[in-house]
């Protein structure tokens, strides 16, 4: 008796959850290993904990916001899915949106 094989939907199909969540590789990427401005941002903002000097720690911030800033631009529009590229462009939203002074 045959009985009809079953195939799971193959990763090259064209589906939502292929769009948002896998590479062109059709591997499903949610987390990447750190690049060099988050390590960067990382860093930065480690350091500004630890010191008190207003100008180094105002330096430091400011490291620390380019670092951020550029590694969300780098995910929103060179993502490798639409996750990443979601994820980049919160990541830019919510640091635009510290530096704002609400009154």
């Amino acid at each position: 008796m045959n009985t009809p094989e079953v195939h799971p939907p193959k990763a090259t199909e064209d589906t939502l959850f292929n769009r948002i969540f896998r590479d062109s590789d059709g591997k499903i990427v949610i987390a990447q290993k750190p690049n060099l401005p988050l390590l960067a941002w990382f860093g930065a903002t480690l350091i500004a904990l630890l010191m008190t000097s207003d100008n180094i720690h105002t330096g430091l911030e400011a490291v620390a916001f380019g670092s951020l800033f550029t590694w969300a631009w780098q995910e929103l529009f060179q993502g490798v899915n639409y996750f990443r590229r979601s994820l980049g462009l919160l990541v830019l939203l919510g640091t635009i949106a510290s530096k704002l002074q609400w009154s």
